[in-house]
């Protein structure tokens, strides 16, 4: 092994904004902002989603691809249809079938949570 996973990363020309989603999305805290990086992690010890500021950042037009996706993240929940109204809720735009965007444009699907996974808290 030559190293280990840190923080995923995003593009953003608001990351505050992007985080603050993600946040309140996945249920974890911002932990670090220093207004141009914002960092949504469990704690401030562990990895987890960065978002960095690109004021020319270009949202994907994803399912189109004039403009990749760049990124995209399943977000696993008990009911992707009760999910995906309550990520509305919180600025995401609904794309098709179980497909968001966040307030960026990045995709992201909600998934139903496999069986093997443990129950969400």
């Amino acid at each position: 092994m030559i190293g280990r996973l840190h923080h995923t990363i995003f593009d953003a020309r608001d990351p505050r904004a992007c985080a603050e989603f993600w946040s309140a999305l996945l249920g974890e805290p911002v932990t670090y902002d220093d207004g141009e990086f914002v960092v949504v992690s469990r704690d401030s010890e562990t990895s987890g989603l960065a978002f960095q500021l690109a004021p020319d950042h270009v949202a994907p037009t994803w399912p189109d691809a004039a403009v990749p996706q760049q990124i995209h993240l399943d977000v696993m929940t008990d009911d992707p249809a009760v999910a995906g109204m309550e990520a509305i809720g919180l600025g995401a735009r609904h794309l098709r079938d179980d497909v968001y965007a966040d307030p960026a444009g990045h995709p992201f699907c909600l998934i139903r949570r496999p069986a093997w996974a443990p129950p969400l808290a």
